[in-house]
Parts: C-alpha cells; sequence; structure tokens
C-alpha cells in the first residue's frame, strides 16, 4: 500500500471516479464544453485535492474535518451534474448508476473519516 494521502482508499476511489467522468464526458456534445463538463470534471477532481489537503491537515482536528467537509461538498455537487447529464441524455442509466453509486460510497468513507477523526491523527 502506497504512504500518505495516495494510500487512502478514498483518495484512491475518488480518484477513479475522476477519471471514470473525465472519459464518459469526452462524448458529450461540444456545446456543454465550457459548462456541464467543465462543471463536472471540476467538482469530481476537488474531491481528491481536498483529501489531499486534509491529510495534510490532520494534525489539526478542526482543519482536517474541514477539508473533508469540502471534499464531501465538492462529492455531492458532483453527484447533482451527473443527475443534470442523465436529465439531458448524455449518459445512460447504467453510467448514471455506476458512478453515483461510487460517489456515495466515496460520500460514506468522507463521513466515516469526519467522525473518527482520531484513526487519522498523526501517531507521537
Amino acid at each position: 500500500m502506497e504512504a500518505g494521502f495516495r494510500g487512502l482508499i478514498v483518495y484512491q476511489k475518488a480518484l477513479d471516479l475522476s477519471m471514470a467522468i473525465f472519459k464518459v464526458t469526452k462524448k458529450f456534445p461540444k456545446e456543454e464544453t465550457y459548462s456541464l463538463i467543465d462543471q463536472i470534471r471540476r467538482s469530481s477532481r476537488s474531491v481528491c485535492s481536498n483529501i489531499g489537503e486534509a491529510y495534510r491537515k490532520r494534525q489539526f482536528i478542526a482543519h482536517f474535518k474541514s477539508k473533508l467537509s469540502d471534499a464531501d461538498m465538492e462529492n455531492t455537487e458532483t453527484q447533482v451534474w451527473l443527475d443534470l447529464s442523465l436529465e439531458s441524455d448524455y449518459i445512460n442509466k447504467s453510467d448514471y448508476h455506476h458512478l453515483n453509486g461510487k460517489s456515495i460510497e466515496i460520500g460514506k468513507l468522507l463521513y466515516y473519516m469526519m467522525t473518527n477523526p482520531d484513526k487519522f491523527q498523526i501517531k507521537k
């Protein structure tokens, strides 16, 4: 297992989701390039970056939880963009359920981390 934030299961899952979204949005209409495509890619990538930042702030519980909360917020935003992608017929129901399911799982992991910050503290 890789050390640091890259070793966190939630980071690995968030990165996987972000890359899956990147691939699926390549098929979206070109007119969505600077709106839906940009938004869903940014929010999914922000989940990863906030997890990395939270890991570096883990010695300060309030900061750690704040960055995890930011990751959770971006993860929820990603779900909204997935909803809009489905409603716009840019993704099929199977892809939607697959991607949204990954996002829900990430949300559960983030919630666990926020409610158990002591398990992620720097050992002295």
